[in-house]
């Protein structure tokens, strides 16, 4: 038998979006909410933080624009896409949601509307609304069968922008379960109907981690070969341990080019070069590891939570792509996430509720939980199984 400590009601007045959760978690000892990297150093990472005073005194002595060379020629080339050093420089920020702001800003300065795919994380959405551009929701399912996906979005699709987050966030679908085939559709669709075409590209490192068969491809390649205006965002933000210092990116097809890149110096000057050379020596380490340190603890959280969780009511929704985070559908008619994630919280675990995700229609996620797995395994493993022992409690 459920029991509450407080009305239901009640429930309807916590925090407004998902990072008001996050930031609530950050107090709690089982914190499976936010998404950022929270697990320790691999040895060879290690290394680097003991490098961290001839990091600082490098980027004394050296150039910005050398050091923003040097760290997206080592990004893209770790993540295969070479093509997008063949065009115009990438647009450097200090996070995901940086980038995103200019890429709203760009929408409103056109009066542009958008098509966001739903579920997502609601700040993308949130962005948009705050300034001024309307968002309509497209289904993630309208792109799972490949054979449907150009007439799915001239179905669907309404607007002048099609926004799309690949790998999604919570989901881990990825149009590379249909190999090139799916962002071709995508981008024929978004060329032959004059539309604008955003991906979110934040979790596309973990297309390189467990045993997935879809492999990345150069993206930028095949964007500018099917001559669609494009903005893709793309970040560090969630992929090492490197306490929250981070680099987002704007990638951009020439058309837009000039147009972003004014609003984006109206945002700020650059990055430091202290952070980006930080971030060059992660992402030289993670090509000669082949990614392993990112995709060892995330594999093994992954199956400790599938199976410690096994027989409750939370079933695993396995990912496309092995994504940092993990998709729960709550296998119970008589107990919603809004519920559930207000009761764990009672027993000091935390884990963010799927009603945020389904920005337009809340009530389609409340039956979904997300669980973030970037975590030292040994303290995720005690997080999971209070989490396991709280739902056996609840059941009761």
């Amino acid at each position: 038998m459920i029991t509450y400590s407080r009305p239901l009601d009640a429930l309807a007045s916590g925090p407004a979006d998902l990072t008001q959760h996050e930031i609530e978690a950050l107090a709690t000892r089982h914190n499976l909410a936010d998404a950022h990297t929270h697990q320790h150093q691999s040895a060879s990472q290690r290394e680097i933080v003991g490098r961290l005073p001839d990091l600082w005194y490098e980027a004394e002595r050296g150039t910005q624009a050398e050091f923003e060379r040097r760290f997206t020629e080592a990004f893209f080339r770790l993540h295969g896409q070479a093509s997008a050093l063949h065009g115009k420089p990438p647009l450097l920020s200090y996070a995901a949601s940086v980038s995103t702001l200019v890429v709203a800003m760009y929408l409103r300065e056109r009066q542009a509307t958008v098509t966001l795919v739903e579920p997502c994380f609601d700040n993308l959405h949130d962005v948009l609304r705050n300034s001024g551009v309307t968002a309509r929701p497209i289904a993630e399912r309208t792109l799972h069968d490949v054979q449907h996906i150009y007439d799915n979005l001239k179905e669907s699709v309404r607007g002048d922008a099609l926004f799309l987050v690949d790998p999604n966030n919570p989901t881990g679908f990825s149009l590379l379960k249909h190999g090139r085939s799916g962002f071709a559709e995508v981008a024929r669709f978004c060329r032959d109907h004059g539309k604008l075409l955003v991906i979110d590209l934040c979790f596309a490192a973990f297309a390189f981690c467990g045993d997935t068969p879809y492999g990345r491809f150069d993206l930028y390649e095949l964007l500018r070969d099917s001559g669609v205006s494009y903005v893709t965002i793309e970040d560090t933000g969630k992929t090492w341990p490197v306490q929250d210092a981070k680099c987002a990116m704007l990638v951009t097809s020439d058309d837009v080019y000039e147009d972003v890149r004014k609003l984006h110096t109206s945002v700020l000057l650059n990055v430091s070069p202290f952070i980006l050379n930080l971030l060059t020596a992660y992402a030289e380490d993670s090509a000669r590891d082949g990614f392993a340190s990112v995709a060892t603890v995330l594999e093994t959280n992954r199956r400790l939570a599938r199976d410690v969780l096994a027989g409750t009511v939370l079933e695993l929704q396995e990912p496309v792509v092995p994504v940092s985070v993990a998709w729960f559908r709550i296998a119970s008619d008589r107990l919603t996430a809004t519920e559930l994630q207000h009761l764990l919280r009672e027993e000091d675990v935390y884990v963010l509720p799927g009603t945020y995700f389904h920005w337009h229609a809340p009530g389609a996620g409340d039956g979904f939980i997300r669980i973030a797995l970037a975590r030292d395994p040994g303290m995720f493993a005690d997080s999971v199984k209070r989490l396991a022992t709280a739902l056996e409690r609840i059941g009761r």
